[in-house]
């Protein structure tokens, strides 16, 4: 399927839009050098030919006032016609004309008048300069009008026009435009290949990183991208790309674990549930006998049921999907409901379950997820209470904080474990857990620290001097941090 047909756009080479946009540029940049260099050209040639005509000008009035008569002639080359015509690039023609456009005098050079411009020449009647370019004899020409009064009363309306041809000009500006723009072109056709092999060589090292980057295979050991490394344009990219790496290899064996973990803890409760379902099956049983095995098949699927839901709680909650519902309740409240709850577990057991609520302490929490929270910490405190042991809760607010601190006199946790306490699947060893008591699943403080996560708070485990655990919950008294989890 094209990629038209599937809704994304055509996928783009980064080399040739590189070779191209530099091509563009650079050609861009000399055509513009080029065209500042023809402009440049132009200009000096005009200004040259200016003062030509304008050194002529000066010359030629001089001499033409010079008779106190007023009777006027030019000097010039004594050629013949045709001899002018053929240094007519050095010839000035001239021509003098009264303020009525009358002609008075014109070179021997020229057969008929010079192109007039009565505007030109009404400027220059006034005692300006001026300057016009026309066609003369199909020759382009630059002529001056230069007034003769500034030399003399006599010549009060007079008006000198000297031209040049420009086909000397003209032909040096095609020259050199033509070759300004071969060096364009070729600049253009010539850098391209240049360019493209240039940006070759700069994608390359993403070439090399991204094969090494490929070859580093799901479930292979553990490996750096190097190529390039040291280099300190693609250094940060390597940085990132192994980082990125190290959290995949991170995830990659957190989820192998969790799988592992998860099929033990299902495959337990499934396979004490099939065998005793198995056993019930072999032979008639009294009706006694198939009420015990139906609750014990109960109490596994039960067991089952908390797995998954716990399991679903933590999922939701890495994946950021775990709603919270806030509401502004009595924390003294809700934990003295769930201490009561399980004051009839406690006193089977023979545990002293402790809380003395004081006031009330307004606080903002999801009540079903402070429910979870609360009910995890005392099952994990009985479980590991001896028999004639203590469970203490304290609830209080220290600030702008609030803390649930839920603590016994069990055996403790090993000290090199307490910061793996909360996670998932987690289990000390037997010595932690009190006789006669049945390991639960490893999920509850796991459940507990992304609950309390949620809720912008943090949760601690420490053991307590005289023996025993302690596990503490804080989290804000109010919600501005709420949800970060």
């Amino acid at each position: 399927m094209s990629s038209q047909a599937s809704g994304q756009a055509p996928l783009r080479s980064f080399r040739f839009l590189l070779g191209f946009r530099v091509t563009v540029i650079l050609t861009g940049a000399v055509a513009a050098v080029a065209l500042l260099s023809f402009f440049a050209l132009r200009l000096a040639l005009d200004r040259e030919l200016d003062a030509s005509l304008m050194n002529v000008a000066s010359i030629q009035a001089a001499i033409v006032t010079d008779d106190p008569s007023g009777e006027m002639r030019f000097h010039e080359w004594e050629l013949t016609s045709a001899e002018a015509a053929s240094v007519r690039e050095l010839v000035r023609y001239l021509q003098i004309w009264n303020a009525e456009g009358e002609s008075l005098l014109r070179s021997r050079f020229i057969d008929q008048d010079l192109p007039l411009d009565r505007v030109a020449l009404a400027q220059a009647e006034e005692g300006e300069l001026s300057w016009t370019e026309g066609t003369f004899q199909g020759i382009p020409i630059r002529a001056l009008y230069y007034p003769l009064e500034r030399l003399g009363e006599l010549h009060t309306r007079h008006v000198l026009q000297v031209a040049a041809p420009l086909e000397a000009r003209d032909r040096m500006l095609r020259q050199v435009g033509l070759l300004l723009l071969a060096i364009v072109v070729t600049v253009g056709a010539t850098t391209f290949p240049g360019a493209w092999w240039l940006a070759g060589r700069a994608v390359q090292p993403v070439d090399a990183i991204v094969d090494q980057a490929e070859a580093i295979a799901a479930g292979s050991p553990r490996r750096n991208i190097e190529a390039y490394a040291d280099t300190l344009e693609y250094t940060r990219l390597v940085q990132v790309l192994n980082r990125m790496l190290g959290r995949l290899d991170v995830a990659l064996e957190t989820q192998r674990r969790f799988t592992a973990d998860a099929s033990h803890e299902l495959r337990t409760p499934l396979t004490v549930l099939r065998g005793e379902l198995e056993v019930a099956l072999r032979k008639d049983r009294t009706q006694e006998e198939y009420t015990r095995v139906l609750r014990s098949a109960l109490e596994e699927a039960e067991r089952l049921s908390r797995l998954a839901e716990d399991l679903l709680t933590l999922t939701r909650s890495e994946a950021g999907a775990q709603s919270i519902r806030l509401e502004k309740k009595d924390l003294m409240e809700q934990v003295g409901r769930a201490v009561t709850r399980f004051g009839q577990q406690a006193r089977e057991k023979g545990v002293d379950l402790s809380f003395s609520p004081s006031t009330e302490l307004l606080a903002e929490f999801d009540p079903d997820l402070m429910d979870r929270v609360i009910w995890n910490l005392l099952g994990n405190a009985l479980k590991y209470a001896p028999t004639g042991g203590r469970v203490e809760v304290l609830v209080a607010r220290e600030g702008g904080v609030v803390t649930v601190e839920v603590l016994d006199n069990g055996p403790g946790i090993p000290p090199d474990k307490l910061d793996s306490v909360f996670n998932r699947f987690f289990r000390t060893d037997d010595a932690r857990t009190s006789e006669g008591e049945v390991s639960g699943t490893g999920l509850g403080l796991a459940i507990v620290k992304a609950i309390v996560s949620l809720h912008g708070g943090s949760v601690s485990a420490k053991n307590r001097p005289a023996g025993g655990a302690a596990i503490r919950v804080e989290f804000p008294g109010t919600p501005e941090s709420f949800g970060k989890a």
